[in-house]
């Protein structure tokens, strides 16, 4: 629900209340962020404005819902642009529209003729708030700065949760708190990245099932920073949306721009509230709609068995193992195409290596349908390799800038996809992949980041950052239209392009190029506080895993596995019989408890950082998994006590043969005794 008393505006979800006002000189001014009001307090909320000096506005100082660059406001702009005679603001409120759920808000600037709307929609149902702005324009203007919100909060004191990380170390949960000064996480990469996430999370004493949080979402694959500016009044000023960093976009006449999308969260149920509100919130409102009802397969990839060595024989060698331990999905990954025995050449050349398939891929497909499975293929189409026939035809396809040696990184250069041609290029490529084969999923990889940004052929070159995101994004938007039965996987060397944009057209994605099963446990930990399992995908390799040379024992392996999307990555023509045996019996679990998982609500119920036992509980209402990876044994100390969370304290539930209740488990939890380094446990817990 959205209310207007004269010149406050509310919005209202299930739990949660923003308001905020138009002031005297028609500037927004954040007044509340917390729980829902009854309709009359709204109009008693105090000013949150602060009188201090005269070196403040005459209104005083304040936490803006929008601020002009130009104003006596000197945190991040909303909005920064420049025309050929003017570079400052003067933004003032003109009008307003609410129907139903949704509220739109006209700004102009009467310097540069242009019209700001706001835009917002509240999902009551996960108190969540989606913030986006539309720019348009009266004369030629070139925006240097357009972001997706601007929230300012009154709150004296908060402490900021988001993410940190690098290649195979993805998701590191940062805790801290929000001292006076500036603080902004940020990506100038090209995708979201490795390094951060465009996630945030503030609270005050919050636990995980306790207490206030404030959280955001920014939904974009290129270049973005999210700013948290603390003053010395206490107001915090949180912007977000396209980097500013190396940023432009010129608007003609009559044009308009409208940002990435960006979404604002409340709830007062802690850091496991806010997890179950987004989790549910990206299932129902975010992931392509044709897949939000449907189970994800179990799929077989087979990167880490063959690597480059790949040919027909050896695939389908691989199929009948991967169909006998009940594998649904087939997945050829690196290999298949070009002049591509190595890292070194054919990217670019997505043809079909008639030497390793003499024949094409039809009869392997054909071979993967037979055995009841679906056929699946990995694909990297912004990068090039020098050596590629792509890129002696069109070596001026990539970014670079005239006279300086162009870098490569993993032996490959960026395509440069702000070019109409290039874009028309790859997706021509795609589709006639797509239409030329029964493929029903693709693994969409990108494994490096910009460098030499820059593009003789634009007018500004500052524009390829958001015009390479829009190509992806447009790429993704006519495949998936044009072949709506194909399922897409985004991947970028790992968890380096996972965002609310990309979830929007894709099925999963791949979290982390780390598959070692204990590591892989903080990194899934951490990636459920903002995104839920069903996007996850996660893969059962070889012991000793290829990263670390730790080996850990199969049924660890797919405990840990079994957390998101279930994948199988390992060689199984090296498994022995009694592993096969093991890992068929898994899959067989992982089918009846996938509802759960991929559908279910989602608790963490322990921490291997803090409780030297990590376990993750699932849930339909009715039944309820447990899944449990203990660490190694320690003399003395073989028993494991884990407190299950989401049950019904009153109802009596039955596991292994014994009856207790929903209390019982809450407040004296699971008892397990551990037989062995890295043991791991999957119990069902259902309604007596």
């Amino acid at each position: 629900m959205i209310y207007r008393f004269e010149n406050r505006f509310v919005i209202e979800g299930t739990n949660l209340a923003y308001v905020f006002d138009v002031d005297a000189r028609g500037r927004l001014v954040h007044q509340y962020l917390g729980g829902r009001l009854l309709e009359a307090d709204y109009a008693e909320l105090p000013d949150a404005r602060i009188l201090h000096s005269s070196f403040e506005t005459p209104e005083g100082v304040a936490a803006y819902e929008f601020a002009s660059f130009g104003d006596l406001v000197y945190t991040e702009p909303t909005l920064k642009s420049r025309t050929e005679s003017e570079r400052l603001h003067a933004f003032t409120f003109q009008d307003a529209r609410i129907d139903g759920d949704t509220l739109e808000i006209d700004l102009v600037d009467s310097i540069q003729q242009l019209t700001v709307t706001l835009h917002f929609k509240v999902y009551a149902a996960y108190d969540i708030i989606e913030r986006k702005m539309t720019i348009q324009t009266g004369e030629t203007v070139t925006l240097e700065s357009a972001q997706s919100f601007s929230l300012g909060l009154t709150e004296r004191k908060l402490r900021l949760s988001h993410f940190s990380g690098a290649w195979t170390s993805e998701f590191r949960l940062q805790q801290g708190d929000l001292l006076p000064g500036k603080k902004t996480i940020e990506s100038r990469r090209g995708l979201t990245s490795h390094q951060s996430n465009p996630w945030f999370a503030l609270d005050q004493s919050a636990t995980e099932e306790n207490g206030e949080v404030i959280y955001g979402f920014l939904g974009h694959s290129g270049n973005w920073a999210i700013h948290f500016e603390r003053d010395q009044f206490g107001f915090t000023q949180v912007t977000g949306g396209l980097n500013p960093f190396d940023f432009a976009k010129r608007l003609e006449v009559g044009e308009s721009f409208t940002t990435p999308t960006g979404y604002i969260g409340y709830t007062q149920q802690g850091f496991g509230g806010m997890s179950r509100n987004a989790h549910d919130f990206e299932r129902d409102v975010i992931m392509p709609e044709r897949t939000r009802e449907t189970l994800r397969p179990v799929l077989y990839n087979s990167w880490e068995a063959t690597y480059f060595d790949v040919s027909e024989d050896g695939q389908k060698r691989l199929v009948d193992e991967a169909a006998a331990i009940g594998c649904e999905l087939f997945v050829v990954d690196d290999g298949w195409f070009g002049e591509r025995n190595s890292d070194a050449a054919g990217l670019g050349d997505w043809h079909v290596n008639t030497t390793k398939f003499p024949n094409g891929l039809e009869p392997l497909i054909r071979y993967v349908e037979g055995k009841g499975l679906q056929f699946g293929l990995w694909v990297e189409p912004e990068m090039v390799n020098p050596d590629s026939d792509l890129y002696r035809a069109h070596p001026d396809w990539i970014y670079q800038t005239g006279g300086r040696p162009s870098t490569t990184s993993r032996n490959q250069f960026v395509l440069n996809l702000a070019l109409p041609e290039v874009e028309a290029h790859v997706t021509g490529l795609l589709d006639e992949l797509l239409s030329k084969h029964a493929i029903r999923y693709i693994k969409w990889d990108m494994n490096r980041a910009f460098s030499e940004p820059d593009s003789p052929q634009l007018r500004d070159a500052k524009e390829l950052w958001l015009r390479h995101t829009e190509a992806v994004y447009r790429i993704l938007d006519t495949l998936r239209a044009k072949h709506p039965d194909v399922a897409f996987e985004s991947c970028a060397g790992g968890g380096g392009r996972i965002d609310l944009g990309v979830l929007m057209r894709v099925e999963q994605v791949w979290t982390s190029d780390n598959t070692d099963a204990l590591d892989r446990l903080e990194i899934q930990e951490g990636f459920s506080y903002a995104y839920n399992a069903k996007m996850m995908s996660c893969w059962v390799t070889d012991a000793p895993n290829w990263l670390n040379g730790r080996s850990l024992p199969l049924k660890f392996r797919f405990v840990s596995a079994m957390q998101g999307t279930l994948g199988i990555g390992g060689n199984l023509l090296e498994w022995s019989k009694d592993e096969l045996v093991e890992a068929a019996q898994w899959i067989e679990t992982y089918k009846s408890i996938r509802p759960l998982v991929q559908h279910g609500t989602s608790y963490r119920l322990a921490s291997l950082k803090t409780d030297g036992v990590h376990a993750m509980g699932y849930t339909d209402g009715e039944d309820y998994v447990v899944l449990v990876n203990a660490d190694r044994r320690h003399y003395g100390k073989n028993r494991l006590r884990v407190k299950l969370a989401g049950l019904d304290p009153e109802r009596v539930y039955v596991y292994d043969d014994r009856r207790v209740s929903g209390r019982y488990l809450i407040e004296q939890g699971l008892t397990l005794t551990q037989q062995q380094d890295y043991d791991a446990y999957c119990l069902v817990i259902r309604p007596a």
